[in-house]
């Protein structure tokens, strides 16, 4: 007998829920319908989560398989101050091009008022480990500052991009995410480049 795998199943139903929240809109869309999407049962669905609302914080969870599936990608060599940029702007169009503008603004008002465990700055995500390698591999190339810390490049570049979604958010939308990202990053980042 096969036994379930937790993180499958868990990940089965994230998937499915953020494809009808954006398809037919987060209000519009039921347990039910993220169950039946997902292929899985009540019982899983209200052993992860316990309902909708539940899942509103597992957008960063989109954001981390997005950045892991680029990290497979990237051209190991490009520069690592240039494959932060890429990685930003990656993002940023998968945002624009797959995430609810509702949903985003959703996310960041709950992060606002959750009291303990935020999960836009769990430093354990696979966001901020690839984050990390990057800078770290980026000071060993002379690419980043070294008399700066990992964790302070880190940190800024995820203050970075939460601005920029935010005041997109604030903005509704009305210009592109993307776009405004490739001029607005390196700009903000540019203290960080190493001398090499």
């Amino acid at each position: 007998m096969t036994r379930k795998n937790p993180r499958n199943t868990r990940g089965r139903i994230i998937d499915a829920a953020w494809r009808l929240f954006y398809r037919q809109g987060y209000d519009d869309t039921t347990v039910e319908e993220i169950i039946e999407e997902s292929g899985t049962s009540r019982g899983s669905f209200y052993h992860y989560f316990p309902g909708k609302d539940g899942l509103l914080s597992t957008l960063s969870d989109v954001f981390d398989q997005k950045y892991q599936s680029l990290m497979e990608s990237l051209p190991l060599e490009m520069d690592r101050f240039d494959q932060l940029l890429y990685l930003n702007r990656e993002l940023f169009t998968m945002i624009e091009n797959a995430i609810s503008l509702d949903l985003l603004a959703r996310l960041y008002s709950s992060q606002l008022v959750t009291r303990g465990e935020k999960s836009l700055l769990d430093h354990d995500r696979t966001y901020y480990k690839l984050l990390r390698q990057i800078v770290l591999q980026g000071q060993e190339r002379g690419e980043l500052r070294g008399d700066v810390t990992v964790n302070e490049i880190v940190r800024a570049y995820a203050l970075c991009e939460r601005a920029l979604i935010y005041d997109w958010c604030l903005s509704e939308g009305d210009y592109s995410l993307a776009r405004y990202s490739q001029t607005m990053m390196p700009m903000f980042l540019q203290g960080f480049r190493g001398s090499r």
